[in-house]
């Protein structure tokens, strides 16, 4: 019995590297019955058979795991957010920042496209990435979207870390993907129509190392799409409101009808983001309004 870390799986073989060697290994039969399906980025133990060929006994516990990209144990996401075409969307930052910290991933905010801002609207975004840099979140603003400067600041972050990369349609993922891994020799654009769900899916998962990392080669990732949680957590997804909430004069305090709410007393002298607290509204009434499923 050998132990190792899955960095491929393609058409139900999955590739596992210990620490000199890879082996392609299949899932025993029983997985299915079990409906349990190895990912990328599980940590194995697997049984070694002729040719370098080997079967998967246990999966180890995940720290996490994602639908989009299948993968498990991750560290680090790598948020590309536009700043412009498609516009800024704080909502959309914030649901995908909240879906990280439920998972416990560590956010990495890259903004691109900011080689296309006047200065007015480069002026505003500066100062909404300082916003969440004082959160505290890793951001990087560069001066020009992909700049060695901005680059080397985020190949810094990969080091002994599991990485994916996210955003929305047009955020430019592939291309920050491109940069950070030209192996991987991505058309731009062509990437976001083969990953979308329909008949072109690609079934091919893998993690390249990069910078003494690991980064996750696909970048779908849509698991922001609904909040699976319910309302009263919500402001714990918050790091800045958690830590206000301990000065708000009730336990438990929901930050929305209640007096002597610290978070909103720090949204009213410009501590806490406006855009957060307002989209923290909204998800907050999104998540109270809606309506069960039974079907899960």
């Amino acid at each position: 019995m050998a132990k190792g870390k899955i960095y491929q799986s393609l058409a139900g073989f999955y590739d596992v590297h210990t620490e000199n060697q890879v082996y392609r290994t299949r899932a025993r039969g029983n997985f299915r019955k079990r409906k349990i399906t190895p990912l990328v980025g599980d940590d194995v133990e697997f049984q070694i058979e002729d040719d370098n060929q080997g079967y998967i006994l246990e999966i180890l516990p995940r720290k996490n795991s994602l639908v989009r990209p299948p993968v498990a144990n991750i560290d680090q996401a790598i948020v590309t957010t536009a700043a412009t075409q498609p516009v800024f969307s704080s909502n959309l930052l914030d649901r995908q920042l909240i879906a990280l910290e439920i998972s416990n991933i560590k956010p990495i905010i890259y903004f691109t496209k900011t080689d296309l801002l006047d200065r007015a609207h480069r002026q505003q975004l500066q100062e909404i990435a300082a916003g969440y840099a004082a959160i505290p979140y890793e951001v990087i603003f560069p001066e020009k979207a992909f700049s060695e400067t901005a680059l080397t600041q985020l190949r810094k972050l990969f080091s002994g870390k599991e990485n994916v990369i996210m955003g929305q349609t047009g955020a430019g993922k592939s291309t920050l993907l491109n940069h950070l891994a030209p192996q991987l020799n991505l058309k731009t654009g062509e990437i976001s129509a083969a990953l979308n769900r329909g008949r072109h899916t690609t079934r091919r998962v893998a993690l390249l190392a990069v910078n003494d990392g690991l980064i996750a080669d696909t970048p779908g990732f849509s698991s922001y799409d609904t909040l699976a949680i319910n309302f009263r957590e919500l402001a714990a997804y918050f790091p800045e409101f958690k830590r206000a909430s301990v000065k708000c004069r009730f336990r438990g305090c929901l930050h929305v009808n209640e007096p002597d709410c610290e978070v909103k007393r720090q949204v009213e002298s410009g501590k806490i983001m406006k855009s957060r607290y307002e989209n923290y509204l909204q998800l907050y009434t999104d998540i109270k309004n809606r309506k069960p499923n039974y079907k899960k």
